[in-house]
């Protein structure tokens, strides 16, 4: 099993900036791919970014790319989301989530672990 948990979630203004923290137990962190998934209210859970084990790819969502970076310490079992620039539409809670040997990111369904979420609030 892995445990994983949210933090840095928050309330900020448009055109602002967040970074998302992810803490995973349980298993060897640096074997799995490491994402993040967002829901608004009202909507499906999307996919926003996912970087891959130890080689550290990186891929995003549209909606994101140019102002999200996601990064890994695997020394620290840590993931993190850099949120800039955001966007009221950016409003959601977001999910930090693991696979092991998920390939299709953007299917939330390849993710075996999620943590609890945390919300993020970008007021206009």
């Amino acid at each position: 099993q892995v445990q994983l948990v949210e933090s840095g979630g928050g309330l900020v203004q448009a055109g602002g900036s967040l970074r998302l923290s992810c803490v995973a137990s349980g298993r060897t962190f640096s074997n799995y791919a490491m994402g993040w998934f967002r829901q608004a209210p009202g909507k499906e859970r999307e996919f926003v970014a996912v970087i891959r084990r130890s080689v550290g790819d990186t891929y995003y969502a549209d909606s994101v790319k140019g102002r999200f970076t996601i990064s890994r310490d695997n020394a620290k079992n840590m993931v993190y989301l850099q949120m800039n620039s955001l966007k009221p539409e950016d409003t959601a809670v977001y999910y930090c989530t693991a696979t092991r040997y998920g390939s299709v990111w953007k299917d939330e369904n390849s993710y075996g672990y999620w943590g609890q979420g945390t919300q993020v609030t970008v007021s206009s």
